[in-house]
């Protein structure tokens, strides 16, 4: 569920202010601001615009499930690092 107060948790996360936000999202600085404060409920659009760029750029909303709404930064996945291969070896490198 995408309330106010996990959108500003997910922004926290991603050290986006409400501008950064209503920029990815395509969305009026003033839609995010008043969702945040509780002033107004945007249109599915625009809240849907706000969730995506969030997921987006790598955050995953968790479901009430009995111990509230949450969110989370999403685990990257990076590959292993495989070192140099034999055939890159040289003289300077070869520790």
């Amino acid at each position: 569920m995408f309330i106010p107060t996990v959108s500003r948790a997910a922004r926290g996360l991603l050290d986006w202010s409400q501008t950064d936000l209503a920029e990815k999202a395509g969305v009026s600085l003033s839609t995010v601001r008043d969702f945040e404060t509780g002033k107004r409920t945007p249109i599915g659009n625009n809240i849907a615009a706000m969730q995506k760029a969030m997921e987006n750029a790598g955050v995953e909303f968790i479901p009430e499930n009995g111990g509230g709404a949450g969110v989370r930064l999403r685990k990257r996945i990076t590959p292993p690092d495989e070192g140099i291969r034999p055939s890159q070896l040289t003289s300077e490198n070869d520790a």
